[in-house]
């Protein structure tokens, strides 16, 4: 039937009718986290280029523990484009894979330096040129930098959508295509960080906080974690967890300390 996806579970909704829970979904993800946010400090375009490249197999945490010294020491696209390749790989080797992304911060700022005046582009298909920089970085930077409208597919938005059955995609690029053609394109940049938000504090990839979670009634997927709101307090992450559990109609109280002050993945 025109316009109607059974997914391979057998649940069926009209096109209508995914746009409409889409729009609830992300009215839902609004009231649940009004902090969400770039969680990668920075204060320029190059410096949240620098630190997304850096993001690569490592949590945000981690790269702004690193960010300071870094930028305090490259803070311009030629210093990257001289840098003691030695010097700089110590400086990020605590992010892991430190000599490819020692390689690709060196090769950008040549690359920005030789074709952009040693400025970050502020458009797509320029970004994507640039050594380090896919189209996921490339919307990041976008969305956060030159406040372009632009929806990041990290792992977290990925395993999101397709638990809440809003796409069947697998490719990062047309599950941003789909996605996209569900919002409207001023909501992107926002409602990218709130789903990487609510992966990061509720839907776990491997147990997610369901019994705690505003989304139950829009979730085809509840029932994936455990669906007591006891058992399911306990999985919440972040400062707000609490919060969260409010917001869920879960007792506060049920959440431990060590959740609130655990490191969101």
């Amino acid at each position: 039937m025109a316009g109607v996806t059974t997914s391979s579970s057998g649940f069926t909704e009209t096109d209508l009718g995914r746009t409409r829970r889409a729009r609830r979904i992300g009215r839902a993800l609004t009231d649940t986290h009004p902090d969400a946010h770039c969680e990668l400090d920075h204060s320029n375009p190059l410096e949240l280029a620098v630190a997304t490249i850096l993001s690569a197999q490592c949590t945000d945490k981690k790269v702004n523990e690193v960010t300071p010294k870094l930028f305090a020491r490259y803070p311009r696209a030629a210093d990257y484009a001289g840098a003691d390749r030695a010097e700089l790989e110590e400086l990020i080797r605590p992010t892991g894979f430190y000599r490819n992304k020692t390689d690709s911060l060196i090769k950008l700022g040549q690359a920005l330096v030789e074709r952009y005046d040693g400025r970050i582009p502020g458009k797509l298909a320029d970004l994507v040129t640039l050594p380090g920089i896919g189209r996921k970085t490339a919307n990041v930077i976008l969305g956060n930098a030159f406040d372009v409208p632009g929806i990041t597919v990290d792992t977290h938005f990925q395993r999101l959508v397709q638990r809440w059955r809003l796409t069947a995609e697998t490719d990062p690029v047309k599950i941003e295509h789909a996605i996209g053609a569900l919002f409207p394109r001023r909501d992107w940049t926002m409602l990218s960080h709130r789903i990487i938000f609510h992966g990061r504090r509720v839907c776990h990839a491997r147990k997610p906080a369901c019994g705690a979670c505003t989304l139950v009634k829009l979730c085809p997927s509840y029932g994936t974690g455990p669906t007591d709101p006891a058992a399911a307090a306990k999985l919440l992450k972040g400062p707000r967890a609490r919060d969260l559990a409010v917001a869920a109609g879960v007792d506060p109280e049920l959440v431990p300390v060590q959740a609130v002050v655990a490191e969101a993945p």
